[in-house]
């Protein structure tokens, strides 16, 4: 009689944020990874999910899980951490995470630059992917605009769009920020501090050249959608991704965070989750 091989352990994961949409969406798309399980449902102490069972908020069976906002115990029980909080919460989860020495895909969006060093100290200690969209498609969409970005000459404008449901806080959306330095990148430039402020609504007279501008809407139920979009004269090139179920961000977020826990201490991105060679 031949042994098998024997099965790879489960990895399990904490998610903190998890009665808010995408916390939700994490939960109904985990089973569908059969190395992962929830082992920590992480809310805020304000979160009227506190107490429930995990499995019946995010609708489906029951899953012995409360909801919970002890963060330390969640941490105890996981091998990765996944937040998708508010921004006010991130710098915690960050100093919590280090503090346990355990990894932590952050995908919350909306805390400026400030946190940087915070996040650069963290990652000497655990291994920390920061996300500003965790689909795979947007990740592939980055990687196009950075090299579109530095194919086409400078007298190409570039202009990030974004279109999100009413209730986005953050305009413009941490992926177009994301795009828009991905863009910057591939020029060899810089995204100044305020781009974002200083889109064509905001700027009079005519366009400088090389400035890489935003627009925001936010209506409706959009999940998301985001162009990185190049004129020229004569022609126009509109690289584009467009979600329609939050789940996408869910899957690759699980994938990523498999993928992450048996990574050494250090700063990650999509990028590095997908193999690309030419991003950050």
């Amino acid at each position: 009689m031949t042994s098998g091989a024997r099965p790879s352990p489960l990895v399990r994961a904490a998610i903190v944020g998890v009665s808010g949409r995408m916390g939700i969406a994490l939960l109904r798309a985990a089973p569908g990874f059969s190395q992962l399980i929830v082992t920590g449902a992480v809310a805020s102490a304000e979160s009227l999910a506190l107490g429930r069972d995990a499995g019946i908020l995010a609708g489906l069976a029951p899953a012995n899980l409360p909801v919970t906002n002890d963060l330390a115990a969640a941490l105890a029980q996981a091998d990765v951490v996944i937040d998708f909080s508010r921004p006010t919460a991130v710098r915690d989860t960050v100093h919590a995470c280090r503090s346990a020495r355990k990894p932590l895909l952050l995908g919350t969006t909306g805390f400026g630059g400030e946190l940087d060093p915070e996040l650069d100290a963290a990652a000497a200690d655990i291994a920390l992917l920061v996300a500003a969209n965790t689909s795979v498609a947007a990740a592939v969409l980055m990687e196009l605009t950075r090299r579109a970005a530095g194919s086409l000459p400078r007298t190409f404008d570039i202009d990030i769009l974004d279109f999100h449901h009413r209730t986005k806080p953050d305009a413009p959306s941490g992926t177009a920020l994301a795009l828009g330095r991905a863009a910057a990148e591939g020029r060899g430039m810089e995204l100044p501090p305020n781009a974002a402020v200083s889109g064509a609504l905001g700027r009079p007279g005519p366009r400088p050249e090389g400035q890489i501008d935003f627009a925001s809407i936010r209506a409706g139920d959009t999940v998301g959608v985001h162009t990185a979009l190049f004129s020229g004269p004569g022609e126009e090139l509109a690289l584009t991704h467009r979600a329609t179920d939050r789940a996408v961000f869910a899957r690759g977020a699980l994938a990523a965070a498999l993928w992450l826990a048996s990574r050494p201490p250090g700063r990650y991105g999509m990028a590095d989750f997908l193999g690309f060679k030419t991003a950050t």
